[in-house]
């Protein structure tokens, strides 16, 4: 009888112990399920804003540059700059002194836009059209001569921008470009020799037509602003990071929601599409975000500013200068390469339209200052490899140009920069005048080198070429 109750008791112990190890692990695992509960979140609104960014900066850029506002243009039409950048801060980042661009956003929706490019009569002439998540879709490059032939100029061309699966005729000659959103970015850049050559650009700027196909072939008639001059302080994508910047995580993501309805993912992503479901952001409806997870979608909004900020390990790098390689323009799913291209340098386009290296610092790892002379030695093999031109331009340390004597100044072999007797070549960058024969005048204070080659060769773009280290005197 008393073992009985012993068992008894041995067995109601036991139940007992098991009970409470079960509560204890409840209580144990309660603390870890709760950060599983939104650790998710923050991941995947970081992994969202990276890949989400290029269409809502391009979306930003648009709102800001169509309109009837100063400085703006209606759709299928055209922004001329003529007049080379103003110096000073609040102007767009690094503005290029080659070239004078026509910038314009097409909407395809409703018909094909068709854009006809004048012979510039071997003038360099530039041009290219991005879709909304920033992809190169068309470009001059296509027209090029073969690699190792040198670029000149282009003939005149007629380009059909079509969304895809239209069906219908096309006028005589045109170039049929699909393209998978409903909005285009169009950008053609000409070679300008200095504010003396402004005129003849000018023509060739009045010599690019853009219209909708019903426009074209006279069935409606034509809007009555056709073109608008662009102030030369303005930019189709100036000030638009920035403004992405601010976007609280509801703005953004409720921004990336609109834009997607016109605007699918290329290539189609199902996974980053159900991300984006998860976080309550669905294509064309109002952004509905997580509940009770204020921390992990702040987090997350901070870790995918970080990221887009961070250059990827696929980006080129050599004596202190930074370059897109390959991949830049046909992104395909390298999501963080096309959002630190679009941060950084909005509307680039492929390796084979342009390459702009920049470098902030001499080859002691130290800040450029205009305080110090430096000599850039190019190898007679060490030269920009282009089939355009090449230049290196200075900058303040934010992207702006400048207070230099003489003012607006850059070194390449459009303005007649000179080799050595064995074929290589030095620049010497120094804010005080120097004797040298290839000068770039600087800021004074902390300043950037913008190295820029147009239709550059394949070694430009495939690592076998590196620009020269930047070396303090």
């Amino acid at each position: 009888m008393i073992k009985n109750r012993r068992e008894l008791f041995s067995f109601q112990w036991t139940c007992a112990s098991l009970a409470g190890l079960a509560f204890l692990a409840g209580c144990a695992a309660t603390p870890v399920s709760s950060p599983k509960s939104t650790g998710w979140i923050k991941d995947e609104v970081a992994d969202s804003y990276v890949f989400g960014y290029p269409l809502v900066l391009m979306d930003v850029a648009r709102e800001a540059a169509t309109g009837t506002d100063p400085g703006q243009a209606p759709v299928n039409t055209l922004r001329h700059a003529q007049a080379l950048p103003p110096v000073g801060a609040g102007r767009p980042t690094t503005p290029s002194l080659d070239t004078l661009d026509s910038t314009g956003w097409l909407d395809v929706s409703e018909e094909p836009v068709i854009v006809v490019l004048p012979d510039p009569h071997g003038r360099y002439l530039d041009a290219r059209a991005l879709d909304m998540w920033t992809n190169v879709v068309w470009s001059t490059a296509l027209l090029r001569a073969p690699a190792g032939a040198r670029a000149a100029g282009i003939r005149t061309q007629t380009i059909a921008f079509v969304q895809k699966g239209w069906q219908g005729d096309l006028p005589a000659g045109a170039k049929r470009v699909e393209v998978s959103t409903r909005y285009v970015w169009f950008s053609a850049r000409i070679q300008t020799n200095g504010s003396r050559d402004i005129t003849a650009v000018r023509k060739l700027q009045r010599g690019i037509r853009v219209a909708p196909l019903s426009v074209f072939n006279g069935e409606t008639r034509a809007a009555t602003v056709v073109t608008r001059t662009m102030p030369p302080e303005t930019s189709v994508a100036s000030g638009s990071p920035a403004k992405v910047a601010a976007l609280d995580a509801t703005g953004f993501f409720d921004r990336l929601a609109q834009a997607l309805a016109d605007n699918p993912p290329a290539p189609d992503d199902p996974d980053a599409l159900k991300k984006l479901a998860d976080l309550g952001v669905t294509p064309g409806a109002p952004v509905q975000l997580p509940t009770r997870a204020s921390d992990a979608i702040a987090a997350g909004l901070a870790d995918g500013r970080d990221r887009v900020a961070s250059a990827p390990t696929n980006v080129l790098t050599a004596n202190g200068w930074r370059w897109f390689g390959d991949g830049v323009g046909n992104y395909g799913p390298d999501y963080a390469l096309r959002a630190y291209a679009a941060y950084t340098q909005p509307g680039i386009g492929t390796k084979d339209d342009e390459i702009r290296a920049t470098v902030a610092q001499d080859s002691d790892g130290q800040a450029l200052n205009g305080a110090n002379r430096y000599v850039i030695h190019f190898a007679p093999n060490q030269v920009p490899p282009v089939r355009g031109f090449w230049s290196v331009t200075a900058y303040t340390k934010d992207g702006a140009l400048g207070e230099t004597k003489p003012p607006r100044v850059s070194v390449g072999d459009r303005n007649g920069a000179k080799r050595n007797r064995d074929g290589s070549l030095d620049v010497t960058v120094s804010a005080v005048r120097v004797r040298a024969v290839n000068w770039l005048p600087v800021p004074r204070g902390d300043f950037q080198l913008v190295m820029r080659l147009y239709a550059p060769k394949p070694q430009a773009s495939d690592g076998s070429w590196q620009p020269p280290e930047v070396v303090r005197q």
